[in-house]
């Protein structure tokens, strides 16, 4: 599977969990809602500043995000 795929559901996984919208996890990460939209959907090239932007507004840290299913596939 593609990592920007493997990336936007495990990101799409803890937006669910958190029970919040992508429009609300891209306003606390300060990003458009379109941006989200496309990075959940596998199809963003997603920076590195825009990741830790995500990660901190789904309140998790690097290790944990890794740390799924969708990325240990990859190996």
């Amino acid at each position: 599977m593609d990592i920007k795929v493997c990336f936007g559901l495990r990101v799409r996984e803890l937006r669910k969990a958190k029970g919040t919208s992508q429009e609300g996890i891209a306003f606390d990460a300060n990003i458009d809602r379109t941006y989200m939209n496309s990075v959940e959907n596998g199809r963003r090239n997603i920076s590195i500043k825009n990741i830790e932007k995500i990660l901190k507004a789904l309140d998790v840290s690097i290790s944990e995000f890794f740390n799924s299913s969708y990325f240990q596939e990859m190996k």
